[in-house]
């Protein structure tokens, strides 16, 4: 395990998080994930620390308003956010981690258009 560092495009937000240098990620076909071009990378939150900016953070939900979406206020990118499969962790983006720390990557596709049926109880098992 290694600490990878990122944020947001303007640098407001800024984050670090604990995971292995190679990492599996999930691409999501959900409605937001899919238009974003989101990579997730799920952690329990006692791997994630917001490093700053967390005035900058507005959050958006939809839906079950379960997912607290987290955007910076000023460039508008969602570096992370509390997943509804995994409301005590973090799925970080990893379009917004910073170059130097990831050695390689896997990515998985995830059906999340049909999240039920791939949660059928109503939480993800973490990975990594």
């Amino acid at each position: 395990m290694i600490t990878h560092t990122g944020g947001c495009h303007c640098g407001r937000v800024r984050f670090e998080v604990i995971a292995p240098a190679k990492l599996q990620v999930s691409e999501c076909n959900c409605s937001i994930c899919s238009k974003a071009g989101y990579l997730h990378l799920v952690v329990p939150a006692d791997r994630f620390n917001l490093l700053s900016g967390r005035e900058s953070l507005t959050t958006y939900g939809f839906n079950t308003h379960t997912a607290k979406h987290g955007f910076c206020s000023v460039c508008g990118i969602k570096s992370f956010y509390v997943p509804r499969s995994h409301p005590d962790g973090f799925s970080v983006n990893v379009r917004c981690l910073d170059p130097g720390t990831v050695e390689e990557m896997s990515i998985e596709h995830f059906n999340g258009r049909e999240w039920e049926k791939q949660y059928p109880n109503g939480r993800g098992e973490y990975t990594q």
